[in-house]
């Protein structure tokens, strides 16, 4: 059973930087792109960052370009999102996602109808 657990979050001012984590456990990591979501109060959940199977190609949302670094480490199971310069708009709840699709790329995971495991999510809030 594929498990996402994430870490990381909390309350920054604006400018600001976090750095998030996935942990996964319940398959072979290395072998599924990842990615992360977010859902701010009253809004639909969007897509945030990807990276593929092998970590060689990365996928950003508009809002996440120039700002956001997803990263991950095989080694550790575990996928990393670097955010910087944060913006009040920025406040959500932050989620870590995957699926099924075996060496796939980053873009099959950019639209929540692509997901099949979601973790739990950790909150993020920026101050202004």
């Amino acid at each position: 059973q594929v498990q996402l657990v994430e870490s990381g979050g909390g309350l920054v001012q604006a400018g600001g930087s976090l750095r998030l984590s996935c942990a996964a456990s319940g398959r072979s990591f290395s072998n599924y792109a990842m990615g992360w979501f977010r859902q701010a109060p009253g809004k639909e959940r969007e897509f945030v960052a990807a990276i593929s199977w092998s970590g060689g190609s990365t996928y950003y949302a508009d809002s996440a370009k120039g700002r956001f670094t997803i990263s991950r480490d095989n080694a550790k199971n575990t996928v990393y999102l670097q955010m910087n310069s944060l913006k009040p708009e920025d406040t959500a709840v932050y989620y870590c996602a995957t699926n099924q699709r075996k060496y796939y790329s980053a873009t099959s995971l950019r639209l929540p109808t692509g997901v099949d495991y979601w973790g739990k999510g950790t909150l993020v809030t920026v101050s202004s």
